[in-house]
């Protein structure tokens, strides 16, 4: 592990003293006085292109554009993985997709999804050890319910949303579960459409910060919005923007047009629905996004807590083509090549902007190339808590870039990502190079590609032949970056 937790102090104190914020002893170690409240905001499948602030020009995204006017924005930040449940581990474990023990989307049915072992080191169960009040409202998809990896089971005190990403394909499902029980929605039997899962799962977080504003709490905020079902509420957003864009091609889903299949199988199967106005419908859901964490500023600041909360922003991966969705309209994935299920940086280079008043100066960027698995580092070290040595992560605290302190940044050797679908692919960037590797079980069709990303950015140029040095380093880490999983394998695997 490569952390220096007693470096990272010495910066915490210096900053809070410089702030006239109190600090005292505990365990022989200085700690903040008082905690930190941390919300963490994911996204799903929004991509680089998708906000403002990152250069989106079809719609707006104020709220989101505050945030990072009142904080740092990350321009070479990657998500753990191109699809949900596998960087949403790198999240919560601090462990890259060669040894998290979830590398894909892999179903358990009825509901839920493989799950993260129970004596795994997890962001949530740190942030418990801290003293910190934990909640998580949105979508999980660790662990089907009543598993080891259920999010009641993985450090979270109170959890409000889906379980099952499958079932989480839906905004207007037949229940949602809290705290592992099921919660019904009666306005959604029968294919209504009367409860919205977004407004439901965004009110009960609000509840959560006015029930918890008098002790420190860890906020994590996995919403679904913009992931497919293209589906928004028929408001007054949505009218607008179906006279500000053309209308595009319908999504028509073949399963919502089968006599034999009920509402409820087709709500199990993870059906979309039918949408006529995917590009209104898409940009109405950004717009209910943004409005979202607006409210989110504004309750912190109701209870005079917006000064002493970090709010951190990204999204689980690049944009999705599913449901209607027309990444290409909107130009989803900015100046990058691919989108959700690439390897390339469309696919997992996304959003990051974390906002710590008093801390980090305000209306800042930074190049430096971080990932999801050193949030969980970079949480430790704010929070003074102690990463068992066991646990082996792979992540490196960013603390220092947010505090302005560059020169004193620890680097990655490499960035390792694997993908088991569309038959397997793999990914590292050593320093400024990219090395992918795609169709690994067509071993006569799988060849290695090289880009050079300062000059090439988009990946349109292969540079293997001009650089076998950087082909063999890319071979090389993805023998020893990875260690075998009996669940998701490789054809090379001998397990």
């Amino acid at each position: 592990m490569k952390n220096n937790f007693k470096y990272y102090l010495l910066i915490i104190s210096f900053w809070f003293c410089s702030c006239s914020m109190n600090k005292h002893q505990q365990g022989g170690k200085e700690a903040l006085d008082p905690k930190p409240n941390i919300v963490f905001i994911l996204v799903d499948d929004a991509g680089w292109g998708d906000f403002s602030c990152y250069g989106q020009e079809k719609f707006s995204t104020p709220n989101i554009d505050q945030l990072a006017k009142s904080g740092m924005k990350f321009n070479s930040h990657y998500a753990g993985s191109t699809v949900c449940a596998p960087s949403r581990s790198t999240l919560m474990t601090g462990l890259h997709t060669g040894h998290s023990p979830i590398r894909g989307n892999k179903e358990v049915k009825p509901e839920g999804q493989v799950p993260i072992p129970a004596g795994i080191a997890s962001l949530p169960k740190m942030m418990q050890s801290k003293g910190y009040t934990t909640g998580m409202f949105g979508k999980w998809g660790l662990g089907y319910p009543g598993s080891e990896g259920a999010p009641n089971n993985q450090g979270f005190d109170e959890f409000y949303g889906y379980n099952c990403q499958r079932l989480a394909h839906t905004y207007y499902p037949l229940y949602l579960r809290h705290n592992g029980e099921k919660v019904m929605l009666e306005g959604n039997e029968e294919g209504g459409q009367k409860e919205y899962t977004h407004h439901l799962i965004h009110d009960q977080a609000l509840n959560f910060i006015d029930d918890n504003k008098d002790k420190p709490f860890f906020l994590y905020l996995p919403y679904t919005i913009p992931h497919a079902e293209v589906v928004a509420p028929e408001d007054s957003i949505f009218q607008h923007y179906k006279e500000v864009y053309p209308k595009g091609k319908p999504y028509v889903n073949k399963r919502n047009h089968n006599p034999n299949l009920t509402h409820e199988q087709r709500f199990m199967m993870g059906t979309y629905a039918d949408q006529e106005f995917p590009r209104a419908a898409f940009a109405t859901m950004m717009h209910h996004l943004d409005n979202s964490v607006g409210e989110i500023m504004d309750k912190l600041k109701e209870h005079g807590l917006d000064e002493n909360t970090i709010i951190f922003f990204s999204s689980d991966n690049g944009p999705h083509a599913a449901g209607g969705a027309d990444p290409k309209f909107f130009n989803s994935n900015g100046p990058f090549r691919g989108i959700k299920r690439d390897l390339y940086e469309g696919g997992i280079r996304v959003p990051m902007i974390v906002s710590w008043p008093n801390v980090i100066k305000k209306n800042t960027e930074t190049d430096h190339p971080s990932a999801f698995w050193d949030v969980f580092p970079t949480l430790a070290g704010i929070v003074n808590a102690d990463i068992d040595q066991k646990a082996n992560i792979d992540g490196i605290s960013f603390l220092p870039t947010l505090l302005g302190e560059d020169k004193k940044q620890e680097k990655h050797d490499y960035f390792y990502w694997e993908f088991h679908e569309r038959g397997g692919s793999r990914a590292v960037r050593i320093g400024d190079w990219k090395v992918v590797q795609n169709k690994l079980k067509q071993p006569s069709k799988s060849k290695v590609e090289v880009y050079h990303l300062p000059s090439d950015p988009g990946e349109e140029n292969d540079v293997a032949a001009e650089h076998p040095e950087i082909v063999k380093q890319g071979v090389d880490l993805f023998k020893s970056a990875r260690v075998p999983n009996s669940t998701f394998r490789f054809p090379t695997d001998n397990i």
